[in-house]
């Protein structure tokens, strides 16, 4: 088949990969002029790393440089995924926006570009869920910018010396918020940051020693949070041993809060550290505490901005700051502008759910499938088995149910995650803290997965992609071999 990919990030690129060991050929299209998506050059504001470390954020099958430190910068992530491009000899259409993508009547998809429009038998959307930056529309933004104000996404912050200066006002409390104050405030004439919630930080090394992934990027980590569906251990953690489960993670809070100094700081989040998966969980960022300790961050907890004017943003309890640079990081949102709108009615559920089987296959939309909606702590790893998903979809080797229990499942999963997260799930896109769930799930239903003693060595240990590298291989073994004497398909070559 002709398969299409809408993005070039990780999950556009982990499809392709698979999908062309398959026996498909892929383009993949993307509108940034390099790969990397959430990495690309074109979004990448400075102090950007990888919240997880670099073997649990690898592709299973080409591991990391071991020159990278524990936790890569963004500009080595985007080198590594071009290096993994590169190695698998992926077909890129790069600085490409696709701007339509429209069904076919008699099945498959048309891509519209500036290039003009290709004919495709499947189209995966890996745009991602982070594919859209949300900036607030504050009143007064105008007078602020006619006097040399600038309100910028962090993601279209990609130079320090725009702070030098300046006086700024860093909009979010979530890792990325943080990881791009801390090189501002280096630079700045003053950095405050502007929280309206704060959130837990979890110390990327426990009391100055334990690797965080050793407590929370394991199996058991996983199981400290209820699932829909218990099994094993997890039976016992949230029955008889509930209250041990709880003292697990609020032990982490614990640390945190000493080992940060939170208390003396006035930034001790309300709650419990086990309620961390109902906002996000953030991975610290080095220096950051260090700087509001020292006095060059000032952290306006419970604030938001109300109003701009001219060198200045007044907050919501009438505090007035002096004000040349505001950057928003403030969240995503998750959009399909390419498509038409009743097509993403058809997709989206009446709270802009997205109502995907496993993450992956809408049930009312044909020749049609998502990969990078999953979004975990092992991104690369749950978009990876998903490609193999949709290997095997593609060759119909996936014992789907009826298209009423598929929805009737979509619907039982939101309204869990809804539950699960307070509705902090990316309109249905974002997994944490279930990433492993969804794995075995993914792997269920094409009867497989990886050994029961590295699974069961996973719950101690930091879970490893690299466990996982013979999946892809595996599972393309058994699927029909591609007929190489069939006379190319007509989509082919179909350009209009």
């Amino acid at each position: 088949m002709r398969v299409g990919v809408i993005g070039a990030g990780v999950a556009g690129l982990s499809t392709a990969k698979v999908l062309q060991q398959a026996g498909h050929e892929v383009i993949v299209y993307d509108k940034a002029p390099d790969v990397g998506g959430v990495w690309s050059a074109t979004r990448r504001y400075p102090g950007l790393t990888t919240q997880s470390p670099k073997a649990q954020y690898s592709l299973s099958d080409f591991p990391m440089p071991r020159a990278y430190p524990q936790w890569p910068t963004g500009a080595q992530v985007q080198e590594y995924l071009a290096s993994y491009a590169a190695h698998f000899g992926l077909t890129l259409r790069l600085g490409t926006e696709v701007t339509a993508a429209e069904p076919d009547p008699g099945g498959g998809w048309t891509l519209t570009t500036a290039a003009g429009a290709e004919l495709f038998d499947k189209l995966v959307v890996a745009n991602g869920i982070f594919c859209e930056p949300l900036v607030p529309a504050y009143p007064g933004r105008a007078e602020f910018e006619a006097a040399g104000g600038r309100v910028l996404a962090g993601t279209a912050l990609h130079d320090v010396e725009a702070a030098a200066g300046r006086h700024v006002l860093v909009v979010g409390y979530g890792k990325s918020a943080c990881d791009v104050t801390v090189p501002l405030s280096e630079v700045a004439a003053s950095t405050d940051v502007i929280a309206r919630h704060l959130l837990w930080k979890v110390p990327r090394k426990v009391g100055g020693v334990l690797n965080f992934k050793l407590l929370l990027l394991t199996r058991m980590g996983e199981a400290l949070f209820k699932y829909r569906v218990l099994r094993g251990v997890e039976k016992f953690l949230h029955g008889p041993g509930k209250g041990l489960r709880g003292s697990m993670l609020n032990s982490i809070g614990t640390v945190s809060v000493r080992q940060f100094g939170l208390r003396r700081l006035d930034l001790v989040p309300p709650g419990r550290m086990e309620d961390i998966v109902r906002g996000a969980i953030g991975l610290a960022t080095e220096g950051f505490f260090e700087a509001v300790t020292a006095g060059r961050i000032t952290v306006r907890k419970n604030r938001t901005i109300a109003r701009l004017a001219a060198g200045v943003a007044e907050l919501d309890d009438g505090t007035r700051l002096p004000a040349d640079l505001i950057v928003c990081a403030t969240g995503f949102t998750q959009g399909l502008p390419f498509f038409p709108a009743e097509l993403t009615g058809r997709i989206l559920d009446e709270r802009g759910n997205f109502q995907l089987y496993r993450q992956i296959r809408p049930t009312d939309v044909p020749d049609l499938y998502f990969n990078g909606y999953n979004s975990s702590f092992f991104s690369p790893l749950n978009a990876e088995m998903a490609a193999v998903w949709i290997a095997a979809d593609l060759a119909g080797a996936v014992a789907l149910p009826p298209p009423a229990e598929m929805r009737e499942r979509i619907t039982e999963q939101l309204a869990f995650m809804d539950a699960a997260t307070d509705t902090h799930h990316s309109r249905g896109g974002k997994i944490i803290p279930f990433s492993l769930h969804n794995v075995d799930e993914v792997l269920a239903d094409l009867g497989l997965n990886i050994s029961a003693r590295v699974r069961a060595g996973h719950w101690l240990n930091p879970v490893d992609p690299a466990a996982y590298r013979r999946i892809t291989p595996t599972v393309l073994s058994r699927l029909p071999a591609p007929p190489s004497s069939r006379p190319q398909s007509p989509r082919a070559a179909s350009t209009r």
